[in-house]
């Protein structure tokens, strides 16, 4: 769980994660691109891609290969521990 929080704790790989929920199975290209168009966001192609291997450590991106195309998806998983940790148990009481 504590890689998850890691991941979460950096506000562009949220908003990453944003991006992947809006739209899944993107292309490094094709984020970077949306992360400058839609979010603003003037980061690098190699700084994007570093975010995504963290991301992808936590298990909240899964990639799939497809030729010599990289596409990510968001993987939601890694979160249900945390929701059923504090969200659900409230909800109980």
């Amino acid at each position: 769980m504590g890689d998850v929080f890691k991941a979460l704790a950096d506000p562009t790989r949220r908003t990453i994660l944003d991006e992947l929920t809006s739209r899944d199975g993107q292309t490094l290209f094709e984020l970077c691109a949306r992360l400058v168009s839609i979010h603003g966001l003037s980061s690098s192609r190699q700084a994007v891609s570093q975010h995504l291997d963290v991301l992808e450590s936590a298990g909240l991106v899964e990639t799939r290969r497809e030729g010599r195309y990289k596409f990510h998806h968001i993987n939601t998983e890694p979160l249900e521990p945390i929701v059923e940790r504090w969200l659900r148990k409230r909800g109980q009481t």
